[in-house]
């Protein structure tokens, strides 16, 4: 263990001075003693950096040269970065006191841990777990990702039912903390990616090499959600053509064979569903997502980071179909349908 390893805290932001305003004071005063922050802007069109110059002179600020999106322009603002650990922030969530000590702590006792994530929980009803990664994110046999305390759009009320410190498939990107030397190594998120499901990508990748992916509750932050690519057309697309990609990407060759043509069909149940209920630009989305990641085969399948997968057992998979639980069955909560000794 190294006595107090220096922790980068990462903020990538896009005309998000709304919430570097409101969050940045809080993060710059946690107490963690051995930490920089780093603002890495996507070629912001607001005043930004004009009010970051203005206000915090002291931080330092590397820019972008267009808008990278979450995945490359992470791993273009990280490449410039000297720490032992990265914190990937996202530039709309509440950090509380003491959110980096336990993490931290827990990485440090153990070198075959990547990443990890705090407990996040919904800045609107801080009774809440929130969407974008709740205690800690979990896949299904079918490569549906969801959380220990949210499945599908069901979140749970935190009641501490999650408290305990537990190995998962996958860390959510909204607070993301991993050891700097291994996002490198990694050649960190597939940037074709641009955004969403890149770090369960990543996680993935993670521990088909032998790693650990970690969720620590003792630690707390307060996420928006949604603050920097809303609801809407683009966000189905890539929620469906990157999840696409990541399966083709992950699974085993035997999976695959019988795998995919499901996912896509279950897809398409989604797309028609939403095309009978009237959201045609829902039935687009999903429609160009399928196209686009053919398109992926075939010109960008060899470019993407992959990693071999020793012998190891993946951490947080759920065996069975969380879609036949949820939908099916009617099952809402994590733990109607996970038993946390699979």
């Amino acid at each position: 263990m190294k006595p107090n390893p220096l922790v980068a805290i990462v903020i990538l932001t896009y005309n998000g001075r709304n919430y570097l305003e409101k969050f940045l004071p809080a993060v710059l005063a946690s107490t963690y003693i051995n930490k920089k922050v780093v603002i890495g802007d996507n070629a912001s069109t607001d005043d930004t950096m004009e009010w970051m110059a203005l206000n915090f002179p002291q931080i330092e600020v590397i820019v972008n040269g267009g808008n990278y999106g979450y995945a490359k322009g992470y791993n273009t603002i990280l490449q410039q970065v000297k720490a032992d650990y990265f914190v990937l922030l996202n530039s709309d969530v509440e950090v509380t006191q003491g959110w980096i000590e336990p993490i931290i702590g827990l990485m440090e006792s153990d070198s075959l841990v990547a990443a990890c994530q705090p407990k996040l929980l919904a800045y609107n009803d801080k009774t809440r777990f929130e969407y974008a990664g709740a205690a800690g994110g979990w896949m299904d046999a079918l490569g549906y990702p969801f959380t220990r305390g949210r499945v599908f759009d069901y979140c749970e009320t935190d009641s501490g039912q999650y408290n305990d410190t537990r190995k998962v498939f996958w860390a959510s990107g909204a607070a993301l903390f991993v050891r700097a030397a291994l996002f490198l190594q990694f050649n960190g998120f597939d940037e074709y990616f641009f955004a969403h499901q890149e770090e369960v990508d990543l996680c993935w990748r993670f521990q088909k090499a032998g790693y650990s992916i970690m969720a620590c509750p003792a630690s707390v932050v307060y996420h928006v959600g949604g603050g920097t690519l809303p609801k809407g057309h683009r966000k189905v697309f890539l929620n469906f053509r990157n999840n696409l990609i990541m399966l083709a990407k992950n699974w085993r060759t035997s999976e695959k064979l019988w795998k995919m043509p499901l996912r896509i069909l279950l897809d398409a149940v989604a797309a028609w569903r939403g095309l009978l209920s009237g959201d045609t630009d829902f039935f687009k989305a999903v429609l160009q997502a399928h196209v686009a990641f053919v398109g992926w085969v075939f010109n960008h399948q060899a470019k993407s980071p992959s990693a071999t997968q020793r012998h190891v057992t993946l951490k947080g998979l759920y065996k069975g179909s969380v879609i036949m639980e949820h939908f099916i069955k009617k099952k809402k909560t994590f733990a109607e349908i996970v038993t946390e000794t699979q």
